[in-house]
């Protein structure tokens, strides 16, 4: 059958409901994945690397970008820019592979009202509560009192765009939770609109029929 075009596949939620860990569980469990490397202002953290965690870029370089037309979509994200190059991403779903973003809310949004809009597939994935989000943020020993303290008052505005996604999925258990990604995802990949050869594999159905009754 013909090769069915890519997924763009955005997994969204506040930090620390677990997005970016279930995001790096789906590419190990799936080498058709891809995952869009986005571009950010901010400082590299010890141990990341510029062209896989972030395309690390100045302020003046990414609005460059913006202005250029080459970001899919931005958006800035406690005082740092955040966005996703729109070339690679092009590439990729026109070849038949799937993209993973793990973007905020304000980055699914630009995505889903895209030109791309038709390959979207959108997750929103909510924490059990707000005690064991407050929780995760500390215990990931990232960031300081000040930056968890904004994290968490920005995460109400965050969970309040839950409904704009297509699916929704409480992360109370990560193997659980990863388990039903899969099967969103494999059950994407199967719909009859992302299966361009199904209509002339039909027809070649109703020709052996009609040679059948002949």
């Amino acid at each position: 059958m013909t090769q069915r075009r890519g997924l763009l596949v955005i997994l969204s939620s506040p930090s620390g409901a677990g997005k970016s860990t279930l995001a790096k569980r789906l590419m190990a469990w799936d080498c058709r994945l891809s995952f869009s490397v986005s571009a950010t202002t901010r400082t590299p953290r010890t141990g990341e690397l510029d062209g896989r965690e972030y395309f690390f870029k100045s302020r003046d370089e990414f609005l460059k970008m913006v202005k250029d037309g080459e970001m899919l979509e931005h958006a800035e994200v406690f005082g740092n820019f955040y966005g996703s190059p729109k070339a690679p991403v092009e590439a990729a779903i026109a070849d038949g592979r799937d993209v993973l973003f793990d973007i905020d809310w304000q980055g699914g949004q630009q995505i889903t009202n895209s030109a791309l809009k038709d390959a979207v597939v959108s997750v929103f994935i909510l924490p059990p509560s707000i005690t064991e989000l407050e929780r995760r943020l500390n215990t990931r020993g990232q960031d300081t009192d000040d930056v968890i303290a904004g994290r968490m008052t920005k995460s109400r505005d965050e969970i309040s765009h839950w409904a704009e996604y297509d699916y929704v999925l409480v992360n109370d258990d990560l193997d659980e939770c990863e388990s039903r990604l899969k099967t969103i995802l494999t059950a994407e990949r199967l719909k009859r609109i992302r299966q361009p050869g199904l209509m002339d594999h039909v027809r070649t159905l109703n020709t052996e029929f009609e040679d059948h009754l002949k």
